[in-house]
């Protein structure tokens, strides 16, 4: 059986997702009406993160003890999740103004005060939020290439690619978490 190369396919998906992301959060004014609030989807994609986050650990642990199945029922569940998530994180963004760390009365302007107000707390926020967005960039063609090559059994270069994919996707599962818990008073 010959393997397909889903090479092209991966790089377009990979350049295709931040691109929308990208369109969605630098367009502030066009904002879509879907018929539903979407006020809540912050809260669930926290738990969606989270819930990667747990599974990553579990798929490691997996791993580590020779628990194959597990560990690629765990890793595609992870997958299916992350996936779920930004379609929901699209959903969000389209539909709702961007909150800004510190915005205290909602105006979406951060006066002087509430920059005091906020500190420099900002500033770590402000780190983690960039680390987080750059990386979640990063971790869609590792986890993609990663996937490929446990699919075409290439378990060598499966293990060594898996090496560098699952700290960051973990980080950024992790990181997921607590932007929101640390912007959710802004909401």
């Amino acid at each position: 059986m010959k393997e397909k190369n889903l090479t092209l396919p991966i790089i377009i998906v990979s350049i295709a997702i931040p691109v929308a992301v990208a369109v969605i959060l630098l367009v502030p004014n066009v904002k879509i009406d879907f018929g539903f609030s979407t006020r809540a989807l912050p809260l669930f994609h926290a738990l969606l993160n989270s819930t990667t986050a747990i599974l990553l650990l579990a798929s490691l642990y997996f791993i580590k003890n020779g628990q194959i199945k597990a560990h690629k029922t765990a890793n595609l569940i992870a997958v299916a999740l992350s996936t779920i998530f930004l379609v929901s994180y699209v959903i969000y963004h389209a539909s709702n103004p961007s909150i800004k760390f510190g915005d205290i009365n909602h105006d979406g302007i951060l006066s002087d005060d509430e920059k005091l107000q906020a500190g420099s707390l900002r500033y770590v926020y402000y780190f983690i939020l960039t680390s987080h967005i750059i990386l979640s960039g990063v971790i869609v063609p590792l986890v993609l290439f990663t996937l490929q090559r446990a699919f075409q059994e290439k378990f060598d270069k499966h293990r060594k690619l898996a090496k560098i994919t699952w700290p960051i996707w973990f980080y950024v599962a992790v990181t997921g978490v607590v932007v929101y818990l640390m912007i959710s008073k802004y909401y």
